[in-house]
Formats: C-alpha cells, structure tokens, sequence
C-alpha cells in the first residue's frame, strides 16, 4: 500500500508538471482555481489513468494480440492516451481537459515515471520484484494458475544463445572489459570450450542440430530442391517449419525442450510447447500458434512499449550516424546501409532482444525445466559493420547488461538453475564477392555458361534471420527471391548464396549432375569457377571418380580420397569430414561452391551484401563457443574437439539428464498430433513411452567423455528412440 501511495504520489506531481508546461493540456476550468483544488484534480486524474492501466490495459490489448507486432507496439500509445481522456473525464465536475495530440504525449510520460517509480521502489523487496518479473511476462505470478515447481526441485537449465558471436570475438570482448558479467563467470564458475560448426555454419543448420539432433539434408542457408521443385530459405517460416518437420520424423524425438520447455526467439521449437518469436511456430495455424504470445506479454506494460519506442528510435538515429561516419571516413570493406536496414536493425538489436528477455524472465520465474533463447542482436550488426566493428563492439556491450539482468532473474527462480552461454557460429569479416571482382557469383556463372548477363547487376538479399523475423513480426508476406527459378526458363541456372558458400542448380535435369554433363551442356563452366582467384574450391559429382573437389592449378581430388591437406589446407582441421558429409545429402547442389579464405588476413569473400559473413567453410565462421557451468560434467574428454551441431545437443541433453533426470522423447504418434494442419508428420507407429523408462538418447555421449574424438558427431540414421523407450 506504501508503494502504491507512493507511485500514486509521484503521478499527481507528473500530471501538475505537465499540465505547467503543455498548453492544450488543462487541469482546472479556464476560471482558473486554487492550487490545492488543482492537485486534487490531478490526484484524480493520476489515479483513475493508473486504475484503467491496471484492469482495462491488459484486456484491451489482448484483444488486439491478432494485429500485426509493430503495429501494436505504434497503437499502445494512442491506446494508452486514450485511456489517459477516459481518466480525465472521470474527474469529478470536469477538471481535466487535453488535446488528442497532448494526451498521447501525457500518457507516455505518465506510464514510464509510474513504471521508474515502482521498479526503484520494489529494488530491496524480493517479492515486489518477483511480481514485477512475472508481471513483465505475461504472468499472474506465483498465487495464479501457474505455481511453478515444487520445492526442491532439480535444477533447471536456461541455454542462451548469442547469434553469430565467434569463439575468438567472445574472448576479445571479455579481454577488452566489454562483456563484465561473462568475465565473471569465466573466472569463477563457469568453462569455455569451442566447438566446430558443419560446412553450412549458419544459425538454420545449427539451431536445428542443436535443439532436435538432427541438421542432415540442409546444405546452406538457402537450397534448391530439384525433386519437389521449391526454393527453401531457412528463415521463412514455411521453411524452417518444413526443416523442424523433417528432423523431427528422422529422430522419433520432439527436441531437446520437450519436456516443459520454452522457445525464446529461435527459428525452431525445439519441442517446446512455449513459444515465443519462433519462427517455425509463425507458420502453424490454429490454436497451437502462440509464437506471437511473447508480444502480448511485453507490450501489456505500456512502460515498455514507452521504452522500447524511445530505444528503436535511438537506435535507427544511432545506425544512420555510424553508417555517415563511415562513408565519410572511407571505410573499407563497406556495403550498403540503407532502405529499411536501421529499422530492421533496431527491430534485431532491441524490440526482439526486450521481448525475448522479458520471456525468458518469466519462464525462469515460472520455472520451467529447459529454456532456449536466441538473441540476434550482435549477428545482424556484424553482417554489416564488421564481426570487429566499434558497431560490433557496442551490441556485445548491451548483450552484456541482458545477461546480468536474465543472471538477476535467476536469482529470484522458484528453482536453481544452470546457465549454459552458447553460439550457433562465428563470422568472418572480408570485402564481398561482387566487390572484390566487380560481378557477382551469379553473373559470373552465366558468362561462363554463355548466358546473357544483366547490365546492371542484381544483388542476392542479405540472409541474416532478422529481416525475416520482422517480416513475421509486421505479416508481410514473404517476398520470393530472384533466384528462384522463373516460368519458361528451367534450363537456366539457379544460383543461390549463402555468405561465402555458393549453391549452383541447374533445375531441368531431376538428378544431380555430374561433371561431365557439365562439362558437355557449358565447356568453360567449372574451370572457370575453380581457375577464379575468388574461389576456394568446388564439390561436384563425377561418373568416373565419384563426387570430387576442383580447386585452381587443375587440382582433383575424390572425395573419398579427401584430406585436411591440397586445396582444403587453408581451412583448417575438419574440413574434409565436413564436405564428405554434405557430399551425402539429398538435396546437395549440383555445384557446390565455396569462397576463397586467406589464413593471413583471416577474410572470406561473401556472395551476399555482408562484410561480416558465415555459412561456408574459412576462418572464424566455423568456431562457435560453449560456456557451461563448471557443475556440469565437461563437454568433451581431454584433448577431444567438439564437433558439428548434432554433437553439442547430445552434449546438452546429457546435462538435460544430469540434472532432471531420464529425458523422455516424444513418441512418434505424438509427434503426428503435435504438428500443424499445415505440416503433417506420418506417424510410423502407435507406441508411447512410459515415463521414467526412457533410455539414453540416441548417440549420447557419457559423462566421462566419450565425445573425446576427432569428430564427435553421428552422420547415420539412428534407432527411433521411441522405438527403444517401448521395448523397455
């Protein structure tokens, strides 16, 4: 009662402020009155606004959770001074009075103070800042219709991603006193290992082996597939739905968060029936769509929506001045900047990064066993200004401040948890393609097949998963891409990018091509391609050899003969593993091409506009981090590497059990119901599996350190687990 009398105090001398500086804004009759009627009216006032906040504000934006997620965070503030003229006309004998325009600007004002007020308040009480959480998170708090946990028990696990951020950026940060609360649990209580991604090192096939252990058949970010003749782009969410659908029926197993689980801003559900800002879960339709639940939940507090407005709009402001800064600076490498890019960035670096967090304090203080949260804030800065940027640097700074305050969140759980920091890749900086050479990859293609090149060139999109997650988040539809391949013209070439991997396919032909009918249809096609000073090497099927690698100086060699060695060298250890492994995919391209990488300078040429790139092979893009708490059993035996996503969820679900016990996967009939009317899966039986017998997950590795090898990962169709849970 203190609190609120207090807060209630600190409105009525809010009110009086601006009713002294804002015109069209009135507290007494324009008979004028004394001071003291004055502050009662404004007492009034203040109190009958912070009443409609708190019984109308959350209905009435429920009742609009359909509008599309910018659009509502523009319409809290009308919302929010339209109920600031309801409260005024409360007033007893018409006290108050305010211009539409005036009321929006009150309100605003109004909702942040009450909202300052009441946090600095509840700072010392733990239950106040409990509520405060919980209230952040669209949740009734601890007395309501979820309790959370009982007492004692186990602990759980919240695993953190941080999108794009590299083994070494994240040891440069912490040295260079950027990221003070990761120093922190380095020195005390928490491990760092690296860990190797696949050749397609970016978040769509990572994210998928990490959370539902399995990323087999996804070559790129973006691939073509010649046997159902559709372009698959891992951040729509036709296509990650179709990805998580496939994993799903390979594994017999729901994902790592099956088992009270949440999904915090990832491109797939992991098996979590918590969703928020999944990207997958954006195209499912019906009741089990609550990807956008995590919206309503942030933006019921009208002090966010002030916050979050007040920070997009200093952030698009602070794009635009870095971005003239370098332009006049003459900053080299440098691509474009404008259009619709600072507010996709401010949307990735603070709208998406607000909500997930605000998310995942709640699932913490409901106490959910398993929480996954990606935030993208740092990867979508990076493809523009640089992996080593100033830009860069600063996104890893604020980064920091939400992790301390998700760290504090954890403090005031109903159980204990253990922090698990994470990357899905790094990024490697360097001039793109089109830049260093004048044309792009897909131009380049064309002339060598003898194809007619457009005078003006057309750039491949940037793939970074913000543009699309915005997409989602405003109901735009998904635009189709240019490489797509148009009516009329199926002989021609689809040539897709994916940073400074390259994916070739020529559609007319349903099998994969070999070189020599390459060779036959374009002469000078793969010399060309492998000759070029911009290309590493090429991947391509042979009739007489099998697939193999062409590099420059005519360099051939099979794949099955392939070594970390000849033209894989500069790529470092692991390479060839992880282009015999592609090589096995359905739906490899007929030409897989893949940039050059100087090991001086440490830079890849992109095919895409991003001077900070991943999603091939070279340089930092391929080493990801691992952060765990030093109580969990190692990721790997002494001297073992971590390597491919499959390997670091069969890391994480063995900690899953260290902690919670037995995992039990989803059942196969289950997995059929679970999914959308939408995207079917066929369920191969009816078993179910019993809790409590689940066995260990399929290619687990034991804690004393199995994963110990030079390649911890399993590229062969396992036993369904569901399978093996029934016949124990």
């Amino acid at each position: 009662m203190a609190r609120v009398l207090v807060v209630w105090a600190v409105s009525t001398l809010t009110m009086l402020a601006l009713a002294g500086l804002m015109p069209d804004f009135r507290l007494q009759s324009e008979d004028g009155e004394a001071i003291t009627t004055t502050a009662v009216t404004a007492a009034w006032g203040a109190g009958a606004f912070g009443l409609l906040g708190a019984l109308v504000w959350p209905l009435v934006v429920r009742a609009l959770l359909l509008v599309p997620a910018l659009v509502l965070g523009l319409l809290v503030f009308f919302l929010n001074g339209s109920l600031l003229l309801v409260a005024l006309r409360l007033i007893p004998d018409g006290g108050g009075e305010a211009a539409p325009d005036n009321a929006v600007v009150v309100a605003a004002v109004m909702s942040a103070v009450a909202s300052a007020t009441s946090t600095a308040l509840a700072v010392r009480d733990d239950n106040a800042y409990r509520r405060r959480l919980s209230r952040l998170a669209g949740r009734r708090g601890f007395a309501g219709r979820d309790p959370g946990p009982p007492a004692g028990s186990p602990p759980g696990l919240l695993f953190v991603q941080l999108d794009g951020v590299g083994h070494r950026v994240l040891r440069d940060a912490v040295g260079q006193g950027l990221m003070p609360t990761v120093a922190t649990w380095l020195r005390t209580t928490h491990r760092l290992t690296p860990w190797r991604t696949d050749w397609s090192s970016q978040t769509g096939a990572s994210q998928l082996g990490i959370l539902h252990g399995s990323n087999h058949d996804v070559p790129a970010f973006r691939w073509y597939e010649k046997d159902t003749g559709r372009l698959m782009v891992t951040n729509r969410p036709a296509s990650a739905a179709e990805m998580e659908r496939r994993a799903v029926a390979r594994t017999a197993d729901g994902g790592l968060l099956t088992v009270d689980g949440a999904s915090r801003g990832n491109l797939f559900g992991g098996g979590a029936e918590q969703l928020a800002l999944v990207l997958s879960g954006s195209a499912r339709m019906g009741r089990g769509s609550r990807s956008r639940a995590g919206y309503f939940a942030y933006f019921r507090d009208p002090a966010n929506s002030v916050r979050t407005a007040v920070s997009c709009t200093a952030e698009v402001f602070r794009e635009i001045g870095q971005s003239v800064r370098a332009r006049l600076a003459g900053e080299r490498p440098r691509v474009g900047r404008g259009g619709l890019y600072p507010f996709i960035r401010a949307f990735a670096t603070v709208v998406e990064r607000d909500v997930v967090v605000s998310a995942v304090m709640g699932d913490l203080l409901a106490g959910r066993a398993a929480v996954y949260a990606d935030l993208v804030a740092y990867d979508e800065v990076a493809h523009h200004s640089g992996p080593h940027s100033r830009d860069a640097a600063r996104v890893l700074r604020r980064l920091d401040r939400s992790l301390a305050l998700i760290a504090e969140a954890v403090e005031h759980a109903p159980r204990p948890y253990r922090l698990v920091l994470l990357s899905d890749h790094g990024q490697s900086p360097g001039e793109t393609f089109e830049s260093a050479y004048g044309l792009t990859l897909k131009d380049l293609v064309r002339a060598a097949s003898g194809l007619p090149v457009p005078r003006r060139a057309q750039r491949t999109r940037s793939g970074a998963e913000a543009r699309y997650a915005l997409r989602s988040a405003v109901r735009l539809p998904s635009a189709e891409w240019q490489e797509e391949p148009a009516a009329g013209h199926d002989s021609e070439p689809v040539v897709l990018a994916s940073g400074n991997l390259g994916l070739i396919s020529f559609p007319d032909v349903p099998h994969r091509l070999t070189r020599e009918e390459i060779d036959r249809r374009h002469p000078a096609l793969l010399r060309t391609l492998a000759d070029h000073p911009g290309i590493g090497f090429l991947l391509v099927r042979s009739e007489r050899h099998g697939s193999v690698v062409l590099a420059r100086d005519g360099q051939e060699v099979p794949v099955r003969e392939l070594t970390d060695g000849g033209p894989l060298a500069v790529f470092g250890p692991g390479a060839a593993a992880a282009v015999r492994r592609t090589d096995g995919f359905a739906h490899v391209a007929d030409i897989m091409v893949n940039s050059r990488y100087d090991p001086a300078t440490g830079e890849v040429h992109a095919f895409e506009e991003q001077i900070g790139s991943h999603g091939g092979l070279g340089g930092e893009q391929s080493e990801a981090f691992l952060l765990s708490p030093l109580v969990l059993s190692p990721p790997v035996g002494e001297g073992g590497r971590l390597v491919g996503a499959e390997a670091v969820h069969r890391v994480l679900r063995r900690w899953l059990r260290e902690g919670l016990g037995p995992q039990v996967p989803i059942a196969p009939a289950a997995a059929a119901a679970r999914e959308t009317s939408v995207h079917k899966i066929p369920a191969p039986g009816h078993e179910t599996s019993a809790p409590g017998l689940s066995g260990p997950a399929p290619g687990d590795l034991s804690p004393a350190g199995g994963s110990g090898t030079a390649d911890a990962r399993a590229d062969t169709p396992r036993e369904p687990a569901g399978d093996r849970n029934t016949r124990a």
